[in-house]
């Protein structure tokens, strides 16, 4: 400490300090810098403490990413093609074929919570030629491969999908900022929705012919203090209202070449119905005149 001091006075650091607080030796300004940096050292403690108290540290999935996938107290296991660099979990890289996964250890045990997300899905491929998305999940089942986004297509609980290949059908986007442009528009407000504690958090992507690096940057779990009165203990997920999931899908009409073609096979069919009906009605009145013979 005396020795870091000391070289920061000859490179000048408290000359320009000096005229304010007066000091008259090099003994007092260590003693200044020590004490400034106890305020300091205590006031981060502080701070931490106050975070930590939120930030639920055994359902945070943040940077560094110490023992992750081979440890044994690492609260997140990996599966699939998921892999860990410096900087994310990259759950699958710019490949087809790929199905990668993260997934907490430690089952979900508190009532009110937030989960903030970050994460990047970038490519080399060129517009509209991306995919297929990466899942959010919180789930009574973990750990298991399947065709959603890299998990099984059968569970309980919630799911949040981010779907990156360009279907025909747009009404249905999530609330996302695709440009860049701090843009952001809502995808969905599900309210009601009411969860069971001990499932698991995970996250899962999957690249098919079209592909995708999809990186988990962070996610961060924390508990929030709500007062509300005790509610019943839930066994399965619900929501209290479906009605909100009601969506209006307006069939598209049908294109020009479409109504050619209904039209020409409507004719012929008519025409087909017409020659069948004289070759009836003839063989009827040939059979009629015979009968009086």
């Amino acid at each position: 400490m005396v020795a870091a001091v000391t070289d920061l006075v000859r490179l000048g650091f408290f000359s320009s300090i000096y005229p304010m607080f007066k000091l008259k030796n090099i003994r007092e300004c260590i003693c200044l810098f020590a004490v400034l940096c106890t305020i300091l050292r205590l006031s981060v403690a502080e701070d931490q403490e106050f975070m930590e108290e939120f930030l639920k540290r055994e359902y945070t999935l943040a940077n560094p990413y110490h023992g992750l996938g081979f440890s044994s107290s690492s609260p997140w296991d990996l599966t699939g093609t998921a892999v860990v660099t410096p900087d994310h979990v990259r759950l699958t890289a710019d490949q087809p074929g790929r199905q990668g996964a993260v997934w907490s250890r430690i089952p979900l045990q508190l009532r009110d919570w937030e989960l903030k997300v970050h994460f990047k899905i970038h490519g080399q491929a060129k517009k509209n030629l991306n995919g297929d998305g990466l899942a959010f999940w919180l789930t009574k089942e973990r750990m298991q491969n399947g065709p959603v986004f890299g998990s099984r297509n059968e569970f309980t609980g919630l799911g949040i999908f981010v779907d990156t290949y360009p279907n025909a059908d747009k009404k249905h986007d999530v609330m996302v900022d695709v440009d860049g442009k701090q843009i952001w528009k809502d995808c969905v407000d599900i309210i009601g929705l009411r969860m069971p504690i001990g499932y698991y958090l995970g996250a899962s992507s999957a690249t098919g012919d079209l592909a995708d690096n999809h990186d988990l940057i962070s996610m961060k779990l924390y508990q929030l203090t709500v007062e509300r009165s005790p509610e019943e203990h839930l066994l399965i997920p619900r929501v209290d209202s479906m009605e909100q999931f009601n969506v209006e899908i307006q069939e598209e009409g049908m294109s020009g070449v479409q109504l050619f073609f209904t039209l020409l096979f409507t004719i012929l069919g008519l025409g087909v119905l017409a020659v069948v009906g004289v070759i009836v009605y003839g063989r009827w009145k040939e059979n009629k005149r015979k009968r009086f013979y």
